[in-house]
């Protein structure tokens, strides 16, 4: 049976012009994405990335706009599902208390999640794994290279 995945993500920029991305092991695979994830019943869009947020990152945040929305086709890397992904500008309600990472898939011992910060000025598609991720990457580029 096929069916829909709704998922959420924040773009969350620091003062310094980095953007947070997430380094996760699920699944029997290993990815790089932005912060985020899956839509549970019954829950708001907003509500949902503030909840994923807390659980990921002990972050409160504030969604600031709407992003990017998929607008092509994209089956899931885990099952038989269509991703639906929406990304919003999000900020830091107060400074984040996480230990972050320079290392891609830096794991401690017991976890299968680490952060990090990458630069704007040196992001590339490939710093993620999802092809909904790199579009956003692609955009992001895309604007940082209009406003100079």
């Amino acid at each position: 049976m096929s069916y829909f995945n709704v998922r959420v993500y924040g773009l969350l920029i620091n003062n310094n012009n980095q953007i947070l991305v997430s380094d996760e092991q699920s699944g029997g695979r290993i990815f790089s994405k932005f912060p985020g994830g899956g839509l549970e019943y019954g829950e708001g869009l907003i509500d949902a990335l503030k909840r994923e947020f807390m659980e990921e990152c002990d972050a409160e945040i504030e969604v600031l706009s709407h992003f990017y929305t998929t607008d092509f086709y994209e089956k899931s890397s885990f099952n038989d599902s269509q991703i639906l992904s929406i990304y919003y500008l999000v900020k830091e309600v107060h400074p984040l208390k996480m230990v972050f990472k320079t290392e891609v898939f830096d794991f401690d011992e017991n976890t299968v999640q680490s952060f990090r910060w990458v630069a704007l000025d040196e992001l590339k598609e490939e710093d993620v794994t999802f092809k909904t991720d790199q579009t956003v990457v692609t955009m992001l580029l895309s604007l940082i290279a209009q406003s100079r």
